[in-house]
């Protein structure tokens, strides 16, 4: 089982970036595929989900109207688009994928650092 998490750096304020998650090892369009964020010295915390097969979305307050999450099956990825960002959105990101064949936390990838500074 892999999740390889890309697209993360530095933005501007106010700027946008898109993640990607690539899973492999496991039966992707069955799992919910999550995104969390950790700041320095910080549990991680949820930002947001897609589910499957009704493909029910939800985001944490304080990205909604800003993040959009998608997947393709096809392509087993799962995307997180973060527009206007803040600088408080500055955390290391982390694909999740959560199903019937994973552990109860699911599986985790490695994590990419997004950075909003000006």
């Amino acid at each position: 089982v892999q999740l390889v998490e890309s697209g993360g750096g530095l933005v501007q304020p106010g700027g946008s970036v898109t993640l990607s998650c690539v899973a492999s090892g496991f039966a992707f369009s069955r799992y919910a595929m999550n995104w969390f964020r950790q700041y320095p010295g910080k549990e991680r915390e949820f930002v947001a989900t897609i589910g499957e097969p009704d493909g029910y979305i939800n985001y944490r307050p304080s990205v909604k109207g800003r993040f959009t999450i998608s997947r393709d099956n096809t392509k087993n990825t799962a995307f997180l688009q973060m527009n206007n960002l803040r600088p408080e959105d500055t955390a290391v990101y982390y694909c999740n994928a959560r199903g019937p064949d994973a552990p109860s936390s699911g599986y985790w990838g490695q994590g990419t650092q997004v950075t909003v500074s000006s």
